[in-house]
């Protein structure tokens, strides 16, 4: 099955998963991260404890919450915690693998931007700002970022805002965060990648029929490329079917 039989929600919610074999727990916003963490709970992590920053840990929806304070997210859940619990002791007591982020913009370091496009004072558009993805990405071990959008604007040389700032930023103004930022990228194009602090993210992998010549022409910077650059295998029938009849069939991401 090829990538042109799928929309960017299902590409994009089953690349990720794959990234999570392995890993124990993820930190979960609602969209594509929520997609992503149930399909890798069905098939490469199926003992993935799902965290939602409403304070619900190990969450066992019967459907798709729509928001983080939505009640199913309740039902079944192993543990329901205040939010300065969740934030002042699992996150920052270090008991996240892997958190997810959105961004409207993203550097070659993995900082991020979701406040402002333009100058802050006038700006071109106000964005929803931090909430706790700042604590997200000081606290967790490692941060996957899915962005729909891969282009200069969104994948550039310096942010307009700084929202929140990956290990290295943050290093350099003498604070020292647990975990190693960001780590994967996933997007329409491809993945990039960075092992943690004082790497550059770089590209290593191209979904099929896109070049890293396709890459580097929407990246804003002058990204660098794996020598092993490999192939992404496009979403299998079985991810689709799970993705569709299991996850998601209310399509409630899923358009």
């Amino acid at each position: 099955m090829t990538t042109d039989t799928v929309t960017s929600s299902e590409l994009l919610s089953v690349v990720a998963s794959r990234e999570l074999a392995g890993r124990r727990t993820v930190f979960a916003g609602i969209g594509l991260p929520t997609l992503a963490a149930s399909l890798a709970h069905l098939t490469v992590a199926p003992g993935l404890e799902i965290v939602y920053e409403s304070g619900v840990c190990g969450a066992h929806p019967s459907h798709l919450p729509e928001t983080i304070a939505d009640a199913v997210l309740i039902t079944g859940a192993e543990a329901v915690i205040p939010m300065p619990t969740l934030f002042g002791s699992v996150l920052q007591g270090g008991h996240i693998d892997v958190g997810f982020l959105g961004a409207a913009q993203i550097d070659k370091w993995g900082n991020l931007n979701s406040s402002v496009i333009g100058d802050w004072h006038h700006p071109k558009a106000r964005l929803p700002g931090s909430g706790g993805a700042n604590e997200v990405m000081a606290s967790s071990g490692e941060v996957f970022v899915v962005m729909r959008r891969h282009d200069p604007r969104s994948f550039t040389e310096k942010l307009d805002f700084c929202t929140s700032p990956g290990p290295d930023r943050a290093l350099a103004d003498g604070i020292r965060p647990l975990g190693s930022g960001v780590t994967r990228v996933i997007t329409e194009l491809g993945i990039l990648a960075r092992e943690g602090v004082g790497e550059e993210l770089r590209l290593t992998a191209v979904h099929p029929g896109v070049t890293a010549e396709d890459v580097k022409a929407n990246t804003g910077w002058d990204l660098r490329t794996a020598g092993d650059l490999s192939v992404i295998e496009p979403p299998s029938a079985d991810e689709l079917a799970l993705l569709r009849e299991d996850v998601d069939p209310e399509r409630v991401y899923l358009r």
